[in-house]
């Protein structure tokens, strides 16, 4: 029975690093072929002979405002005969309202100067002074345009330092020149832009579209690049444009009649060395840090993987020496007495204090696991991928509704164990507290961009939608999943629970609950603080993320960290005599969410440029939504760990 009981112990722990290295290793295998080419599946390449090319605008957004805007709410030249197209969930969440502009050009057709439309106003009626005023705004807050053509970003390619380039996936709507004379943002880049208290806007566009033709293949053409340049004029005649003179100025304090006429200019260029399958690398290679990213995730993965070889190992080997010299002790005749984490063996399946809301949120966060596990899997084959536009998020709501039979099984199986009677309450809590929490978050920051007149407010259809997605589907399945698991009978233990239960001594610093539960988050924190600089990077500072890749390899060392960290303090708390495990594993893992809200407030103060009461609250409250699913997702996964822990070390050796 000793010999036994330590070879499964070893068994389990060698087993289970097999497992994680075979895993790495596929991974690794995957992340070195997307370093190669950046291919994007899912997406059918469109040939063009003298086709008309279509451009769409989306939302205009800013890194200092998180209130974006649709295209029409600029004034911006409009072709109300033109129809939207379709979105899908995804973008709604997102706040993306793509439309089709009046931009019109033919393929290889060569347009010099031609005139969109002429916009007048007249700041003495307070309609006009209206537009004018949002419009400076846009501009003093440096919105920025997003354009596609043919799926792809139209790109604003311009010089930074050392000599590289910077490709934008977006340009301003203008620039401000200060009173004191110091030109903001897009103003360095012209040096006529020099009058004091002036807005200068972007009315002309010089638009380049890079193609190569079709190998096998008489007739045809694939777009592989779109690239502008931003330019301002003031047209001498505006119905007439010819594109030259001084830029249009927008003077701070200036009233009257303003005329600004839109105009661009449309050039082809045969581009044979980029191919259609790697026509986004121009863009992610541009982007800034894009080395350092590789870099640092590289350097953090394999600290953490050597953190968690140590933490294996010293696990392995100290329960190794526990369990035979516990063994040892149960074969000498004389008794004597018990000592270390074999003393509540009585008492360590004792039900937990707050039982319902512990299994509640055992629920919530296997399905929120689930549904990362399954949504970073497809983004990490491409499937996900910034081509996609609103796949992500679309993904992830599907899973996360038909994900609640998990949720309710788990939720069940747990209370069940935990020797609850209220199976009614209990499910019902499942299905409506932890989503009832986000939705009525998400639902006051909906409120506050509805005030604002902001793209990214939900229509009321789509909420309608999504209400019906939660009460007609998720609520069923969670109730579908409660009744398996209260049907099936509760949780084996390996060992009996006294009915007495057992006095706890006194504890050190370091086995008190709070301290513990301190700790315990800073080496999942660790693991991930890189990869959520760029995440937070991407949502606010709206650059481009691609690299789920690494993103899928960091969950999984997430996982596994949190794992070993929570079963080595719990184990630690078991030496003490303190069986109160259950709670505490959850809190322990799930205090990696404390530490990543701390970070969102540096990330705020020290990184974003964000300014209005109406942003601020909803960067809050949109990080609040997200330190509740991590709190729920790391929380859940420390609990597993140390209840399958707890479980093979009590039933691996002998207890009377």
């Amino acid at each position: 029975m000793t010999c036994r009981g330590v070879k499964r112990l070893r068994t389990m722990f060698v087993f289970l690093q097999l497992r994680f290295v075979a895993v790495s290793l596929f991974i690794c295998g995957a992340l070195l072929r997307e370093a190669g080419s950046f291919y994007l599946p899912g997406l059918a390449p469109v040939s063009f002979c003298e086709d008309k090319i279509e451009l769409f605008v989306n939302r205009l957004d800013s890194v200092e405002s998180v209130l974006p805007y649709e295209y029409t709410a600029f004034d911006f030249c409009t072709d109300d005969k033109l129809k939207r197209p379709s979105e899908n969930l995804g973008q709604v969440l997102f706040g993306e309202r793509i439309e089709q502009s009046p931009y019109k050009f033919s393929f290889k057709k060569k347009e010099e100067c031609k005139h969109v439309c002429t916009k007048n106003y007249d700041t003495n009626k307070a309609e006009d002074k209206t537009s004018v005023d949002f419009l400076k705004k846009g501009m003093l807050l440096n919105y920025q345009h997003h354009w596609i053509v043919d799926n792809m970003p139209v790109t604003w390619c311009y010089d930074v330092e050392d000599n590289q380039k910077f490709c934008n996936p977006g340009f301003p709507i203008g620039c401000y020149v200060t009173d004191t004379g110091r030109a903001k943002d897009a103003c360095v880049v012209n040096s006529d832009f020099n009058d004091k208290d002036t807005f200068y806007i972007f009315n002309h566009v010089d638009i380049t579209i890079f193609y190569h033709n079709v190998e096998n293949e008489n007739s045809g053409s694939r777009l592989v690049a779109a690239k502008m340049e931003p330019k301002s004029y003031k047209q001498s005649n505006p119905e007439t444009p010819d594109c030259t003179g001084p830029p249009m100025s927008l003077s701070n304090k200036g009233t009257g009649p303003i005329t600004i006429p839109y105009t661009y200019s449309v050039h082809f260029k045969e581009e044979p060395t980029i191919r259609w399958a790697s026509r986004w690398d121009y863009i992610l290679e541009s982007m800034p840090h894009t080395n350092i990213q590789w870099f640092s995730i590289m350097n953090s993965l394999v600290i953490v993987l050597f953190l968690s070889g140590m933490v294996a190992m010293i696990m392995l080997r100290t329960l190794h020496k526990d369990i035979a010299r516990y063994n040892q002790m149960d074969s000498v005749e004389d008794a004597q007495e018990e000592f270390g984490w074999k003393l509540v063996h009585g008492d360590v399946f004792r039900p937990p204090r707050k039982g319902m809301l512990l299994s509640v949120f055992l629920g919530s966060g296997t399905q929120i696991f689930i549904m990362t596990f399954v949504t970073l899997f497809f983004a990490c084959l491409g499937f996900l991928s910034p081509a996609n536009r609103g796949a992500l998020m679309t993904c992830a709501v599907v899973l996360w509704v038909l994900l609640g039979t998990p949720a309710g099984y788990v939720a069940a199986r747990f209370y069940k164990s935990f020797g609850g009677e209220k199976w009614k309450t209990n499910v019902l809590l499942t299905a409506f507290l932890c989503p009832g929490v986000v939705f009525a978050d998400f639902f006051l920051m909906n409120l506050i961009l509805w005030g604002e007149g902001s793209s990214a407010a939900m229509p009321f259809g789509t909420l309608v939608a999504i209400l019906a997605l939660w009460f007609c589907i998720s609520v069923p399945l969670t109730f579908i999943g409660a009744y398996f698991g209260f049907k099936k009978p509760g949780i084996e233990h390996p060992v009996r629970t006294n009915q007495i239960p057992r006095q706890i001594p006194d504890q050190s610093f370091y086995t008190k609950p709070l301290p513990g539960i301190v700790m315990g988050g800073i080496l999942p924190f660790g693991c991930i603080f890189i990869q959520l600089f760029f995440i937070l990077n991407s949502i606010w500072s709206h650059q481009m993320y691609y690299m789920f890749g690494f993103l899928f390899l960091v969950f999984i060392i997430l996982v596994i960290t949190c794992s070993e960290a929570t079963i080595l303090l719990c184990y630690f708390h078991l030496c003490a005599e303190d069986y109160h495990w259950q709670w505490r594993s959850f809190l322990t893992s799930g205090f990696t969410a404390a530490y990543f809200l701390v970070y969102a407030v540096h990330y705020f103060f020290s990184k974003l440029q964000i300014t209005g009461l109406a942003s601020t609250i909803l960067y809050f409250g949109y990080t609040m939504i997200m330190a509740l699913i991590f709190f729920l997702f790391t929380g859940t996964i420390g609990f597993f760990a140390c209840f399958w822990f707890v479980t093979k070390i009590y039933s691996v050796v002998k207890v009377d």
